[in-house]
């Protein structure tokens, strides 16, 4: 018999940017990548988006004097978004003026892999899965 694990599914991922940056911030998520708002405080300095099922981003405000909270930001945040299509995603937000670190590239495992940043300088991924390359 099979152990049931206590953790349900991914609820919510945060992303942090600097405040000087947090609005294009902001509107980069809603307008370049079409994500749909469902909360925004912006004195606060939270906006947070659906990314489809259950799934949350929040784009979120750091302390810029706070030397932990500033690591958090213009980094590798390991979080990937799924594409059917790499190369229509690729080539409109390209042409939405995303900058990608490379042109996609194909993996070992079959899918296909593409790195941007956001106005903040965090580094996203797109992914295309191998069954779909």
């Amino acid at each position: 018999m099979s152990k049931k694990s206590l953790l349900q599914g991914m609820a919510h991922i945060r992303i942090f940017s600097m405040p000087q940056d947090w609005k294009n911030a902001v509107a980069f998520y809603r307008d370049i990548l079409d994500l749909s708002e469902s909360y925004s405080d912006p004195e606060h300095g939270i906006t947070v988006y659906e990314c489809g099922g259950d799934v949350t981003l929040g784009v979120e405000q750091v302390d810029p004097t706070d030397e932990e909270d500033s690591a958090m930001v213009g980094r590798f945040t390991g979080i990937s978004f799924r594409v059917s299509d790499m190369a229509s995603a690729y080539a409109d937000l390209s042409k939405k003026g995303v900058a990608f670190d490379r042109p996609p590239e194909k993996m070992p495992w079959g899918g296909i892999l593409a790195h941007f940043r956001d106005p903040a300088g965090n580094t996203l991924t797109l992914v295309q899965d191998g069954n779909d390359a």
